[in-house]
Parts: C-alpha cells; structure tokens; sequence
C-alpha cells in the first residue's frame, strides 16, 4: 500500500502528533533533498523512507496520516559535501532531529559516523558512503500534552537564594535511603530523604549539572571513560536517559514538582555554547549533517574550520535566526514542559557575540531573553567567560541577570590562605563586588559568590593539597586548573596529623561563614557541607564513580560536625537581612538615622583609614553592618525593614588578635553568634559592651550581634 503524504506545515518544527498523524519539520537552509526514516518499534529495521515534499521558508515538512506517537525516526539530508564552502551534508548518515522531545537507544561510536572516511590522509576532506543507522539513537514521536502545573512555583526572592550545584547521578550513588535500582536518577532525587535532606540544609535553589541529552566523548570511550558532567550536549529537548529510571521525561517534571512542593527552585545548567559533535574530524549527528553553515559559526579565512571559543572544537552560531530559535524553543519547553525555574549559561559570552564574533550586551539572544513574557521571569545567571578574544564579561551582562563571580572566589581564598595585599579587595567582594555590578540598577545578587564549583577542588581539597592530582584522567595529569590558591596545610593529601586536620577543619568553616555571610547570591558545592573530597582531582569531568559520587556513609561517620556547622550559617544568613542586603552599601549615613550603613575599622576599634587599607602585610579585616536599613531594605508591604546589626572580625593571620570592640553606641551590648575556632554556629555565646577586648583566634572568624541599639561610632 502506497502510503499518503500530506503537504503539512512548517511550524511547529519537530514532530507533532495531532489529528490522527504526525506532522513533520525540519528547517535547512542549504539543503537539497530531505528524507524522512521510518523505524520499527525495535529500531532496528528501517521501514519506510519518504522523500519530504514540501520547502517553504526554509524549512522542509510533511503529514503522515496516520502515523502514531511512539513512531522512531530520523533524517537524511542531501546535499553538498564541500567541507571548504562549510557544507558538510551526507545523505548516507541517519540525523537525529534537533526537535526531538525522546530518543530510543544510544550511540554507539563506530566509524560510519564520521561524514569523512577514518585513517583516508584527505582526512575530513573525504567522503564516507557506510550507513550509520545502527550505531545511531532514534527519535520518537511523542504524545501531544498539555498538563498544568500541579504545584506553585516557590518564586525565591533573589536576595533570598541559596544555589546548592548538585549532579544527578552522583548525589544519590552511595546514598543508603535510596533503593540501589534507583541511584543515579531523577526518582532517586525525588525520594523524601533525599529532598528532607535539602529543606533540613536551607539551601533554596537546587542547580543541577547539564540533564540535556548528551554523549560520552569518542576518546573517553575509548579508554573505559564517561563524560560525568555531562557539557557535550546531543539534544537540547532531551532529558539524559541514564538520569531516567523508567525511560520518561515525567520523572524530570515530578522531582521538579516535589522541589517545588517543599519550597525550592530547580535551576540547570544548560550549554548552548556547542554542541557533542566537535571540530571538522568530529561525528555527523545532527546539526553539521543538517545545515554545518548556519548552525555552527566558521571560520571566516577557511569555512572548513570552526570558530572555536568554547574549546570543544565548535562554537553554535546564534547570531543565525534558526539557530537563535531553537535555543529559544529549548528554554521555554524547560520551563513550560518541565516547570524549572531559571538557568545557569555555561560559557555565556559565546552566546552573546554577534554575526562580527565580538561580545555584544544588546546582542539578539540576550535581548531575546529579556524581552520573552516566559523567559524573562526565571533565574538568569551567566557563566560571563569564554576562551576566544575578549571573552572575559565579568559584570558585562544585562540588568536581571546574575553572574559568577570568579574574582569573589579568588579573593577569599588568597586571603584565608594568608596572602598579603587582599584585604581591600575582600571588603569590596564580601560587599557585594559594587566595583563590578552597581550600575543600571543591578543589585548585590547578580554577584553569584562561587568558592568551589564542580570544576575544580572541593572545599576540603582546598584544604589539603597545593597541587592537582589527575593522575585518574586520561590526560598525564595535564588537565584541569595550576590555579587553585589552595593551602594544603603542611601536608599533601590525607594525613593522621590531628594539628593538621584541625586546621583544615576550621579553614573549611572560615570559608564557608565568608560565603554565608557576604552580601550577593551564596553558591554551595554538594557535599562542600559534609567534607567530601574528590582525592585532589580539580578536573573530574570523566569521573562517573566514587571520585565524583558523594560518600554518604564516610558523610555519616565524619561529616556531620561540618554539617551541623553549615546548616547554622544558612539560618543565621535567614534571620538577618543585614546579611543580604537588597541594595549596596554607599558608606554614608542612612537617611533619618546618625548612622552609617557600613563602617570598617582596625583591630584596636578606630576607624580604618586610607593608610591602613594600603598596608599590605594586614591579614585582618574588621566591619559593622548596620541594621537600620533605612531606604536600603524594605519589606514586601513598602515598610522599613530593620535588623539588629553585626560586627564581623577575620583574622587570617597566624597569631591571636585581640579586638577592641568599637563604640558603635553608648548601650551597645554585643553578642558572639560564630566563632570559627569553634564547631558551633548559631547558638549565643558571652556578651561584651563597647570598649571591651574580644580575642579573635589565629585564622578564625568571629561574628556578634548587637542587642542594644545601635548607633554612629563615637569620636
């Protein structure tokens, strides 16, 4: 029976089952002819091949009457092969649809998906006519839905939220409240253990590490590896099958509702940057085999090479519409379809350069974004670099946006790691890094105050070695970062040393009272709280196993001092909104009171003065918060918020400092909430009036609350 093929539309792209068939779209500029490949419920026999009749607009589309959700396909794209003109079509490579919603089977790696002949000396210049259908995923056709939201969105004020970077397969591993079939999975994340454990830490906003579809990289397979992060992205739409217990992209959308249901967001990070398929002797997947010349930027000298910023070897060109659309699509299915709640943009500046190649702050993605009645509500947060020319955009990105903020990073460890000269820059990044972002009325949030990242040493390497140690990489331990500003406290690595390990431990709690209680948004590694450590490996990206995972049991055993610790701050930073201000501080006097917002002041109680910031052998900082807000804060009813006021004293030093408590008021009684020499956070310890000596302990951080009313210092 000859099958019946209908015109159909060009929108909506992708496959849309309606009206008892399904309607076919796939957009390619430079194209010749488009084939559309029937599979068998089992993938693997190719039933049908149906030249698509229609091109309009750029897009070629048909209607399969008759043809039903759960369908497998994918393309063949004929066209060029002029790897020189940037045209890289190969009509004899199965293609995956950049709109597909659910793939069935994984790739295999295997050389007939190379668009060029493997070992030919032409290299990708050469042609390869083998068929890589059986190596290949298939899309499926899925079932229009069009399912409400059952549960509100929590819609944390961003001067309220705490990230918490977590990875999917990694968090629940070795956790033994989970059943061992289901570790590793979004059903897994969704246990109640698993999300009481968030709502008991405090933290507010869950940013899980890329769930997009994504593949293992051809030469980690190749030596027993996976790609464990996940930044090589297949399909935009796609939820990761291996995150996937029963196969269903639902599982994503119910851990999405059961974070929501117990007042957190979820936030990804996704990456539009490139894509899985690499430079010119990479695989033909998708995107290269479809249209190369309009959805990757190259090379302006020699169209057969790819403009790489990214350093994955392509770089996706959304200044292109189509390309530009797709993105677009993808964000807004993530958060209409499976209701979360903002993104993280890895590598955000290689989105935002223009058709010249150059960072553009009113470029069409970013102008997009804020302007999109969905998009423009969620989370925005920037990773501001890339690696190509001018890449660096710290405090480059549109108001509404929020950025990480390497240079807080940097800082806070030179100086907990007692490096000379920080202390000015200290107060500027624990202030919210005004320098970098108090303009067009952006607030101290946009500066996402990262210490530790999945990238990089954990907090407690960070403590315990100087060195990386990637000797698990396939790369001679010439991968990751040299640039740590790590200390690893006399001893390389794991030590009996109790003098040694007691250091580390109170350095774990100094970094993380800084990141706490600094103005801007807290960004918290998983496990950073429990003392997890990945053995000095700053580079785990291939890491699918115990380096990566989160060691619940040692957790069980060791952890819960620094647990018990992390969570007090977060509550401490929850009580007092002197803590997350949603203004910068100015540094003179609050309108209607005598009093400033912020006054800094030297270990025997005066005020710091330009000499004593210039004095670059200091290792102490010491300020007041104060907790008249004044036209600083407010509440959501437009009144004056108020708080008590704080005095925050670090001494990084190696000796005891003894603090002279400042006259902030004549009936000023100060109470220490948190001494770092201490394991306790949170609880009050003995009070002192002003004029009194507070000792501030070697490499240790103290905090007191004032209980009388606070004033302006005393002359």
């Amino acid at each position: 029976m000859t099958r019946k093929v209908w015109p159909g539309t060009p929108f909506p792209l992708g496959a849309t089952a309606l009206d008892g068939g399904v309607n076919f779209s796939l957009f390619s500029a430079h194209a010749e002819r488009v084939d559309l490949c029937l599979f068998s419920s089992d993938a693997s026999r190719e039933l049908e091949r149906i030249r698509m009749p229609e091109y309009t607009g750029q897009h070629w589309h048909c209607y399969l009457p008759g043809v039903e959700p759960g369908q497998l396909y994918g393309y063949r794209v004929y066209g060029p092969y002029a790897p020189e003109q940037g045209h890289r079509f190969n009509h004899h490579k199965l293609l995956l649809d950049p709109y597909a919603k659910k793939l069935t089977g994984a790739l295999r790696w295997d050389a007939s998906n190379f668009g060029y002949r493997l070992g030919d000396e032409r290299l990708d210049l050469s042609f390869d006519r083998r068929d890589n259908a059986r190596f290949v995923p298939k899309c499926e056709v899925l079932k229009a839905t069009s399912e409400a939201p059952t549960v509100a969105r929590p819609r944390v004020a961003w001067q309220d939220s705490i990230f918490y970077e977590l990875h999917v397969r990694g968090f629940t591993m070795q956790h033994p409240d989970v059943p061992e079939h289901a570790r590793g999975t979004f059903s897994a994340l969704s246990s109640p253990s698993v999300i009481g454990y968030w709502q008991t830490l405090g933290v507010t906003t869950l940013e899980l590490l890329p769930i997009q579809s994504f593949i293992d990289d051809h030469h980690l397979n190749a030596v027993g590896l996976r790609n464990y992060w996940g930044y090589n992205t297949l399909n935009f739409f796609v939820p990761e099958s291996r995150y996937l217990l029963n196969g269903e992209r639902d599982e994503v959308r119910a851990f999405v509702r059961a974070a929501h249901a117990a007042g957190m967001e979820v936030v990804l990070d996704v990456v539009y940057n490139h894509t899985a398929e690499g430079n010119q002797l990479g695989p033909t997947l998708c995107y290269r085999g479809i249209d190369n010349a309009t959805y990757y930027r190259l090379h302006p000298d020699d169209r057969r090479y790819y403009a790489d910023v990214t350093g994955t070897g392509n770089t996706l060109a959304l200044h292109e519409p189509p390309v530009l659309r797709l993105v677009l699509d993808s964000l807004r299915y993530w958060v209409e379809s499976m209701e979360v709640d903002g993104f993280r943009f890895d590598l955000a500046t290689a989105l935002a350069r223009g058709a010249s190649a150059e960072f553009d702050a009113r470029c069409a993605f970013l102008a997009s974004l804020q302007q999109d009645p969905v998009l423009a509500r969620t989370k925005l947060i920037a990773e501001p670099w890339d690696l190509g020319e001018g890449g660096y955009r710290l405090g480059g990105f549109p108001p509404g946006w929020a950025e990480w903020n390497d240079r807080y990073r940097d800082t806070v460890r030179r100086f907990w790691r007692a490096d000379p000269g920080v202390v000015s820059e200290l107060a500027t990044r624990m202030t919210g890094s005004s320098d970098v972002f108090d303009r067009s009325g952006r607030r101290p949030w946009a500066s996402v105050n990262t210490l530790t990242t999945h990238d990089g040493f954990t907090l407690a390497d960070l403590v315990s070695y100087d060195a990386k140690h990637n000797e698990a990489n396939p790369h001679d331990n010439q991968d990751g970062s040299d640039h740590n500003l790590s200390s690893n406290c006399g001893v390389e690595g794991p030590t009996d040393d109790p003098a040694v390990n007691a250091l580390r431990a109170q350095l774990q709690r100094n970094l993380l009272a800084t990141l706490m209680l600094s103005q801007g948004t807290p960004f918290l590694l998983a496990g950073d709280e429990l003392g997890r450590t990945q053995r000095g490996n700053n580079n785990a990206y291939c890491q699918d196993n115990e380096i990566s995972w989160i060691d619940w049991p040692e957790a069980q055993r060791s952890g819960q001092p620094l647990l018990a610790f992390t969570r007090a701050l977060i509550e401490l930073r929850k009580q007092h909104i002197v803590f997350r201000r949603q203004r910068f501080f100015t540094g003179h006097t609050i309108r209607g009171t005598d009093a400033m917002d912020v006054v800094w002041f030297n270990s025997d109680g005066t005020p710091r003065m330009v000499s004593d910031w210039a004095a670059s052998e200091t290792s102490f900082l010491g300020f007041l918060l104060n907790g008249e807000a004044g036209d600083y804060h407010f509440t959501a009813a437009g009144e004056r918020a108020q708080d008590v006021s704080a005095l925050v004293a670090m001494n990084a030093g190696p000796e005891p400092v003894e603090l002279w408590v400042p006259a902030f008021g004549l009936d000023s009684i100060w109470t220490t909430v948190l001494d770092t020499a201490s394991t306790q956070a949170g609880s009050a310890h003995t009070a002192v009036s002003a004029g009194d000596s507070v000792t501030v302990a070697a490499r240790c951080m103290v905090v007191m609350l004032c209980r009388g009313k606070p004033g302006a210092p005393v002359e």
